[in-house]
């Protein structure tokens, strides 16, 4: 089997990697990520104008990609950047327009794609796990349209969403899988109420309380009562790209790991010639290669109409993506000493990156047991 990217592909990466060396160097990141806004707008904006957003969907939905090797190149450079810009929320809100919007809804995609709308998923709820069919969030008839009920947890840049992507349950009890329903609803509907936050590794996020949210008809995405499978689908988009983004910051890692044991000596030699820590980097690099190929396998699977194959092989890649990134996390650390903790090493903020990208969508043992339970359908 061919690896290599196809030649656009390689173009979309070396200007996607040159553009985040020029403009997002890690003082600039650190600035942006960390400040009140999270994110930098006007960077956002030049994302889509240089192709990022549109590499994310294919052309017939006006972008020009939307394969799984395009989203992967394009995560995995943002992951080698660090880069704290919404384009998650706009991946997955998008997918969710693609597969089961109306032409009127898949106008609002020209925008997510030109960069000038922010998209968010609201889906995790307080006290929840990594279920999808775990939904307490209501949504009843009134009038020609909806009313939401409910509360959201830990939505990635919710504050600032023009456009929020919400479940809600529209008949059964929270915990059943028929009976969830999709929303699009505007970031500034009246009744919700936001609380937003700095995220740990950089970027934002909030809780949001849905109190007697309306909204009209055209508001549901897809089937009534069906979104369950939809939104089994675009989580398996966001599963892809975070894994992807996480192999781009071990990458990083690994490069600055390996550049530290050449030049930091010790009794006038380099601790890179210390038996002990050369066979600890060499464990390493091939966890790193390990996760590489999950995600190659993942990427191929993103588009397979077997149910059970695409979502063992997202759930594979997690899971290796959850180990994997922690483990590089903590052994790049620990071989840096005490400066790998300190806020002006950049390997600490990948490191800090690496072990939260675990608990976005699932982590390790979430995946592992739903790798399990996959494989006993077969």
């Amino acid at each position: 089997m061919n690896f290599e990217h196809t030649e656009d592909r390689r173009m979309l990466a070396d200007s996607l990697n040159r553009f985040v060396s020029e403009q997002y160097a890690i003082e600039a990141r650190n600035h942006v990520a960390y400040g009140e806004e999270g994110h930098s707008p006007l960077l956002y904006g030049q994302f889509a104008d240089i192709g990022a957003i549109g590499a994310l969907f294919p052309e017939d939905a006006g972008g020009f990609g939307g394969q799984g090797f395009d989203i992967s190149v394009v995560f995995e450079c943002l992951g080698r950047g660090l880069v704290a810009e919404p384009l998650l929320g706009a991946l997955v809100v998008g997918q969710a327009l693609i597969a089961a919007g109306s032409d009127a809804q898949k106008e609002q995609l020209a925008a997510i794609i030109g960069g000038t709308s922010i998209a968010a998923l609201a889906h995790d709820e307080p006290g929840s796990h990594y279920e999808l069919n775990n939904v307490a969030t209501t949504a009843v008839r009134s009038g020609d349209g909806w009313v939401l009920n409910g509360a959201k947890g830990v939505v990635a840049f919710g504050e600032k969403a023009d456009l929020l992507l919400v479940s809600a349950r529209t008949s059964g009890s929270q915990y059943d899988e028929a009976g969830i329903s999709l929303f699009l609803v505007p970031g500034n509907a009246a009744g919700i109420q936001k609380r937003g936050y700095n995220r740990i590794e950089g970027g934002r996020a909030a809780e949001l309380v849905l109190d007697k949210v309306q909204v009209g008809a055209d508001a549901l995405l897809g089937e009534e009562g069906q979104g369950l499978s939809l939104l089994e689908r675009v989580s398996g988009y966001a599963v892809l790209a975070l894994t992807a983004e996480a192999v781009g910051a071990m990458d990083v890692a690994k490069d600055q790991t390996l550049e530290y044991l050449r030049t930091r000596k010790q009794f006038g030699v380099p601790i890179g010639s210390f038996q002990a820590l050369q066979h600890r980097m060499a464990d390493l690099l091939l966890e790193v290669e390990q996760a590489r190929s999950a995600v190659i396998n993942a990427a191929a699977a993103i588009a397979d109409e077997d149910r059970v194959a695409r979502e063992k092989a997202l759930s594979a890649a997690k899971y290796s993506i959850g180990r994997i990134g922690t483990l590089v996390a903590e052994e790049s650390i620990q071989m840096h000493g005490g400066i790998g903790m300190t806020w002006e090493l950049p390997l600490a903020h990948y490191a800090k990156r690496l072990v939260m990208i675990d608990h976005q969508f699932g982590d390790e043992d979430h995946h592992l047991s739903r790798y399990i339970a996959l494989g006993a359908q077969h």
